[in-house]
């Protein structure tokens, strides 16, 4: 039995909360990409249908092979090369596209790769079309075009420059005399980023965009910004991960500063001018209390939602907001965009520097004041049931009662890896810590794994 049809036939859901993700060649093959290519084309009733991929080496077989399925639909595909996610989801919104197609696993190490698709606004796919296509995958009940109704592939030479042009145009102020260092993870903005904020005529100092097929995000970018801190030398550091969907920035004094902090401030100044849509933001669970206190003290109303910038988005959408993110670094601008943009929420996080004429360290301490918070990653089976664990659920609870007011405790699953994150804040680290290893260790001990 092929490796496409022993995954569709162990009954898992094959879209997971951000796509599909998986081994390439192993658990995400290229038979697999050309079903989910024929089954959307064939929910489609005409193209054409935006294809772009970040740096990996699986990731021009996956492309090929998932617009091969948009042909045999019939659906004609643009294929626009390596570009940043934010960028496809713009292209695929700009140029009347009927859907959009991201070839990466973003964060995730090089040998993964995943497929996410858009619908025409470049946003995400809501979760009803999305098992309407994985329906359709099982089914294998897709017929192919024949003759002159068969699709075919057309390289776009200008979606890069269109996209540049896209975000110069955001930046409200010349960056001249503001010195930052990039880290682009040996991923899709390895181009996109150096080129951008030279046009926008910063200092720019370069890291991580060397793209071998193989290093992206290995020690670098924004899940290992450590690396960038450790080079910046008193420049503000910009990090993106692999598909460049998300920022992590860091201060002039080599202080990281994750999607909490950029969000706190790019909400306040917005607030200030003026354009902050409801006078409300959306995070997540995951938020930082530290956050949560600074966006009452502004008198800004926190929506909370479940973690993933879809949901993110949904809310924005529900509540008619035009800022809302994750500590991740997803952060979102509904004026301009329907999707997490990493270089997108750097030229507005430079905006408000250049704006307010102040560094970001003085910024990020007039905008928050963070709680240590401290994630632990336990290894799990994907098919675990979590409910039956009693013994870390009182341990929980007995967390939670013993910090009250002054810290939090949030567990839950990954969305896309078999792990399961155990977040605890506190007033000191040592603390925080102390209680994160008490519930690994409780995690493990339930599961049978120690």
């Amino acid at each position: 039995m092929s490796d496409l049809f022993r995954l569709l036939d162990d009954g898992k859901p094959i879209f997971g909360t951000d796509g599909i993700r998986g081994a390439a060649g192993s658990e995400l093959t290229p038979e697999l990409a050309l079903q989910i290519g024929r089954a959307a084309g064939s929910y489609l009733r005409g193209g054409p249908v935006v294809v772009g991929r970040d740096t990996r080496r699986s990731g021009s077989m996956l492309s090929s092979a998932l617009e091969a399925g948009f042909h045999a639909s019939g659906i004609d595909t643009i294929d626009v090369g390596v570009l940043p996610s934010g960028g496809i989801s713009h292209i695929t919104e700009s140029s009347g596209a009927t859907m959009g197609a991201i070839v990466s696993a973003s964060h995730n190490p090089a040998p993964d790769n995943g497929i996410k698709l858009l619908a025409a606004r470049g946003t995400k796919l809501p979760d009803e079309i999305e098992r309407e296509i994985e329906d359709r995958i099982r089914s294998a009940g897709t017929s192919s075009a024949v003759g002159p109704s068969i699709g075919y592939r057309i390289k776009s030479d200008d979606a890069y420059q269109t996209y540049l042009e896209f975000l110069t145009e955001l930046s409200r102020y010349t960056l001249s005399g503001i010195r930052i260092a990039l880290d682009c993870a040996h991923g899709a903005s390895y181009q996109a980023a150096p080129e951008l904020f030279s046009r926008l005529k910063a200092d720019v100092m370069v890291h991580g965009a060397a793209p071998d097929g193989t290093n992206i995000n290995q020690d670098c970018g924004a899940t290992h910004p450590e690396a960038l801190a450790a080079i910046a030398d008193g420049r503000i550091g910009l990090a993106f991960d692999g598909d460049a969907d998300r920022l992590i920035a860091v201060d002039e004094d080599g202080r990281v500063a994750n999607g909490d902090v950029i969000l706190a401030i790019i909400a306040r100044h917005m607030k200030e001018q003026g354009a902050l849509s409801g006078n409300l933001v959306v995070a997540t669970v995951m938020s930082n209390l530290g956050f949560r206190k600074s966006m009452e003290e502004a008198g800004i109303e926190l929506v909370e939602t479940r973690v993933g910038d879809r949901y993110v988005m949904e809310a924005l959408t529900d509540r008619k907001g035009s800022l809302g993110g994750e500590q991740s670094g997803h952060i979102i601008f509904t004026d301009h965009h329907q999707t997490g943009d990493g270089l997108l929420t750097a030229v507005q996080l430079l905006n408000v520097v250049a704006g307010t004429g102040k560094e970001l360290r003085q910024l990020r301490a007039e905008s928050i004041t963070e709680y240590p918070q401290i994630l632990e990653n336990v290894t799990i089976d994907r098919s675990v049931d979590l409910s039956g664990a009693k013994g870390l659920w009182d341990e929980v609870k007995d967390v939670e009662n013993t910090l009250g007011a002054n810290g939090r405790v949030l567990v839950r699953p990954s969305g896309t890896e078999p792990l399961l994150r155990i977040m605890v804040e506190a007033e000191t680290e040592e603390q925080a810590r102390s209680y994160a290893d008490r519930l690994a260790s409780a995690t493990r001990m339930s599961l049978g794994k120690e």
